[in-house]
């Protein structure tokens, strides 16, 4: 599994990647997490509101920083598709 965060490294970014490092840890996920600065990459995801949160390049958020639980459930979904 490759997970992206999408954002410039402003707060809200740091703050996603923090809770999806804590999801993926209490899940026993073996992924892999990317952090994406460079906005043309960032556009070409559709994202126009960051920070993004990309799995196996599906775009599961953008916009919003998600809570730890829900960033569970939407990586146990994206492993179960």
């Amino acid at each position: 599994m490759i997970i992206k965060i999408l954002g410039p490294g402003c707060t809200n970014c740091k703050n996603l990647e923090r809770a999806t490092r804590e999801a993926i840890e209490q899940l026993g996920l073996d992924a892999t997490v990317e952090k994406v600065e460079d906005y043309p990459t960032i556009l070409g995801y559709g994202v126009m509101s960051t920070p993004g949160l990309v799995v196996d390049d599906t775009v599961l958020v953008s916009g919003r920083v998600p809570k730890p639980a829900e960033i569970k459930q939407l990586l146990t979904t994206a492993m179960a598709g």
